[in-house]
Parts: structure tokens; sequence; C-alpha cells
């Protein structure tokens, strides 16, 4: 009954972006294949290339290979099997690929966690997926010494982020800070050295004909509104998400390097700035601790190919004054995800790369981690304020009138809607969620509701991002949205940055509240509030007008590096 639906569908995608891409491209077959055989795949007959680098010790894709199997042994050893959940909380090191692949490997499931989570969240983590083993940073031991008789947690495998730093690092990192972690849990406590000595028989790894559907990978949901969900991804979406990056990705060579500072529990960073690219022969360095008043010297450091990192991260760079003719002329990509890019900040970022010798601009990707980050990307296709770009060749888009199935015209905002291989089995435990985040439509497609809205230019046919959903404001009946306000507060000269939220109002039930966050050579003074305020209402409809005026230090952030807008709104 689907079928002539479906083939309108089609049709329409195909007449909207299926110039864009190439009869192979459009026809690119998914392997079926895991996780582990995906990377595998390019590091069996790559041995000797560089995988990794950590610190500036460098790891071939042999070594890994190699360590990844005696992980997978120590594993087994203490018997996790296919299916079985395991919780990974570690930051950017090379135990916490080899874990991740090393449980791919044998067809359990990565339960990746935020090593600042608190010990609450955690435990619930722990509790809602009934996961026995734990691979954790020595920095969270603390978080993870808690009572644990209510999980079903039998092992915690500790690992000291100087285990693999070059010897006198590894002292130094010990002296100062590793000496200081003590071990949790010691009856169930095993160090990483000491797991990776433990063995078993690798006939158990028993290899399955269709993986493709076969949960691989649990991320929590980043929690900037509320409380964070259990997002279960398959092998299939992470070899959907491969195949759409080597077409992305055009001029990326086996040999490129990227700068991997985005996090391995964080979709865009796993998936995109890590998974793939050394899947693609790209050596990721690994950065396990970020820090913004360095970024410019990282980048003198490595001279990387690619950089990934949400708008906040990526603003650091302009801020960062550390190196004197810094020459970005290495870059062949820099990409803001995760969250989205202000048209004020992409100028601003795009000038300082022009000014540094980079040949690319910066290019605005859209996703979300139930679509493992990477569903529509702007690879200097289009330079106007909020185009998102296009989808990728195996993904489908449409625009939905909020809260139903019906699809709206071109030029029309509505929720963006993303029908894919690369999208989410579901969250776990949760079926009124996964109900409401994926819909049977009258196509017979399953449709991804992202919660934001956009709309599809009529003319050029490119995407383009408006903003949150759940950030939309209904201010006495008029649907009120943040991000303009936010782009007409920013190009005011003395505003570095601005986000508004709504809070409530006895009568308007909502209004906006502006925090905005001041130059450093401005000085925050009535005469200059004033100024702000009478800039913005002078360009707003009245009913657009900021009920309050925020003036701030800072924007407070998420662990994950978004903007905390709960925080912003409890704040009221």
């Amino acid at each position: 009954m689907f079928i002539f639906s479906r083939i309108k569908r089609k049709l329409k995608s195909y007449s909207r972006w299926g110039k864009h891409y190439t009869w192979h491209e459009r026809h690119t077959k998914v392997p079926n294949k895991t996780i582990y055989e995906i990377f595998k795949n390019y590091a069996k007959n790559n041995t000797e290339a560089r995988a990794i680098e950590y610190y500036g010790k460098h790891f071939t894709y042999g070594q890994m290979l190699n360590i990844i199997a005696d992980t997978a042994e120590s594993f087994m050893s203490l018997g996790v099997k296919r299916y079985d959940i395991v919780t990974i909380i570690m930051p950017n090191t090379p135990e916490a690929l080899f874990a991740f692949y090393a449980v791919s490997k044998i067809g359990a499931v990565a339960n990746m966690i935020h090593p600042l989570s608190s010990s609450e969240e955690i435990k619930n983590c722990l509790k809602n997926t009934e996961s026995k083993y734990i691979v954790t940073i020595d920095a969270s031991y603390e978080k993870i010494n808690i009572d644990l008789d209510d999980t079903k947690v039998e092992h915690i495998i500790g690992v000291s982020a100087g285990n693999s730093m070059p010897l006198l690092m590894k002292i130094g990192y010990f002296l100062k800070m590793g000496r200081k972690y003590k071990k949790p849990h010691k009856k169930m406590f095993i160090s990483w050295p000491k797991f990776l000595k433990l063995k078993s028989d690798r006939v158990n790894i028993i290899k399955e004909r269709n993986v493709r559907d076969n949960p691989a990978v649990i991320l929590q949901s980043g929690g900037t509104t509320g409380v964070s969900k259990g997002i279960v991804l398959s092998n299939g979406n992470f070899a959907s998400m491969f195949a759409q990056a080597k077409i992305f990705w055009k001029g990326v060579e086996p040999g490129d390097r990227i700068l991997s500072i985005m996090p391995v529990f964080h979709g865009f960073g796993l998936a995109l700035s890590i998974h793939c690219p050394i899947s693609m022969g790209v050596e990721s360095v690994l950065v396990p601790q970020f820090s913004a008043k360095t970024f410019d010297k990282l980048l003198n450091k490595y001279k990387p190919n690619l950089v990934f990192g949400v708008p906040t991260l990526l603003e650091a760079l302009t801020e960062a004054n550390n190196v004197k003719n810094l020459d970005l002329s290495c870059l062949k990509y820099i990409v803001s995800g995760g969250d989205s890019l202000s048209f004020s900040l992409q100028q601003k970022i795009n000038k300082y790369l022009k000014d540094h010798g980079a040949k690319c601009k910066i290019s605005q990707g859209y996703g979300m981690t139930e679509c493992l980050a990477g569903a529509i990307i702007n690879l200097g296709i289009n330079d106007k304020a909020g185009c998102i770009g296009i989808p990728g060749p195996q993904i489908d888009v449409k625009i939905c009138e909020p809260f139903s199935q019906k699809e709206v015209k071109d030029g029309v905002e509505g929720e963006i809607c993303i029908s894919s291989p690369i999208v989410m089995l579901g969250y776990l435990n949760n079926e009124e969620e996964t109900n409401n985040a994926l819909q049977i439509h009258s196509d017979g497609y399953t449709w991804l509701h992202t919660g934001d809205i956009g709309y599809i230019d009529p003319n050029d046919k490119m995407i383009y991002y408006t903003q949150r959903l759940k950030r939309m404001i209904i201010s006495s009946g008029y649907n009120v949205y943040p991000k303009q306000i936010e782009e007409i507060i920013e190009s005011h000269e003395a505003v570095l940055s601005c986000t508004v939220v709504g809070i409530p109002h006895r009568y308007k039930v909502e209004v906006a509240k502006a925090c905005i966050v001041l130059k450093n050579n401005y000085l925050d003074t009535p005469l200059l509030r004033s100024s702000i305020k009478k800039y913005c209402e002078k360009r707003l409809a009245k009913y657009e007008w900021p009920y309050k005026y925020d003036f701030r230090k800072s924007i407070p952030k998420t662990k994950l590096g978004k903007i905390d807008f709960k925080k912003l709104q409890d704040e009221g």
C-alpha cells in the first residue's frame, strides 16, 4: 500500500538534492559490518600507518588491532558476551578506543558516559542499562565509589590517564595527579595493566551474518533542557554514517590528521571526529582535556587538516592569541556542529580563518545524537545566515507542521524530520519517548521528529535551521523566535554574545529574557545598557522585545560545551 507513496517520496527527494551527488554516491552500498569490522577493514591493510596520537605517543593500526584483540579477550575472561552492556566512563584516551572497539568485536554494547557526570547520573545510567562492567578513568573513581548494591555491577576496570603517556610524562602525571585517586570498590576493581593480562579463548566471539540492526552503542542525550535519555544506536547507524562521511569529505586522504577535541562519549565526537576518520586512514590526535586559551597552540603544534567542534569551542579560537603568525593553510575542513552557529559568529570565524591563511571557510553541520550528529551539512555551498546545506545522499529530509506529520510547502517553517539508516533504534527503556521521536508516516517510512524548526528554500532547495521547537516562546499568543532576537543583539558593536530564553509571565504566559555578554573593551554602564535596549527595540516588533536584559560575564554551558538553556530559564 506504500509503494506509490514511496516512489513519490524518492522522486521528490531526488528532484531537490539529486544533482549534488553522482549515481554511485546516491547508490553507495552500506556494508553489513560491525563498528569494529569497519575499522579493521582499513587497519589490516595499513598496519604500519599511524592511527592515533596521544601526548606525542603514536599508535599504528597494527598496534591498535593487537591491543583491541587483547582487550576483547580480557573482557571475555570477565564474562562479557554478546549483547552485554559495558559502561565506558572515559575522555579521549587510547584506552577508551581500545575498550570501545573490543566491545564491538565481541558483539556487546558500549554505554558511553561523560566522566564529569554526577554520581547520581552515573548510578541511574548503570541501573537503567543493567550494566555489569565499568571501564573508568581514574579522575572519576570518586564518582563511582558509592553504594552499587542496587545495580548489577560486577567488575570495575580502572584506567589512569597516564597509562599511554610517554614515560616521563607518565611519571609526572602519577606524582601530580594519579596517586591522589583512591581505587573504588576494591573487591570489584582491577587496573587496566592487570586487566590486559587476563586471557580467554577467542573462539567465544561468534560472528553473525546480519549485524546491521544489532544495538552497538548507547549515548546519553545532551540534557540541555532536562533529564538525559539513553540513545540506542546500531551497527548499521555507524556503517551508514561512515559511508556518508566518505562522500562528504572530498579531498580527505589517508595520512591526513584530525584534531579530536570532541569527546568520545558524544555522538559528534565518537562517530565523526574519531571513528569515521581513523577508519578512513586519518590520524586522530586525541585531546582528553581541552583548554580554550591554548587552542591556537594545539593547531600550531599538530597542523591538523580537519577540526570539528561546537560553536563555543570554535569561538575560543578567535580569542586565543598565543601564536604569532599562526598558519592555518593546513586546514581542509573546519566543521561546526552540536549546536546552532550564529551568523555573526560564522562571519567572525571566517575572518579569522582568512587572516591566518586558511583556504577553507567554516562548514556548518546539522544533526543530533539520535541520527549520529551528521545528517545535513553545508560544505561551503552557501554562506547565507542559517543555511545548513543539504542532506547526505542516503538521507531524506522534509519539513512538517509542528506536532503533526503534515508536510509543508518549501519556504514555510516547520519541524525538521529525517529518514535515514543513520537514525537511532530508539530510547532505552522509554517506549513513549521513542514513539514521539520515531513516527511512521503515510509513505511507510520511519521519520525522526527532531524538535528543530527550519525550512527548505524554494529556489536553491538549501535547508535552513531556525531554532529548537522547545525554544520557541509563545508570548500573548505570538510566536517569538529567540534566534532572531539573538542575531539582532549580537550585531551591536559592544556585544560579544547573546542567548535568549523564555521565562514565565503572569499575564503573557511567557516572555523573552536576553542574556548578554559584552566585549572585553566595553564597560558595563547604564548608558551602554540603554543603547543596546534601544538598538534592539528599533529593529524588532514590539511583541519580540525582551522583557528582561541580563548582563553577565559568561553564558553557562553544559558538560558537553552547549549553552545551558535550562539553567538560564531556571534563573528567571
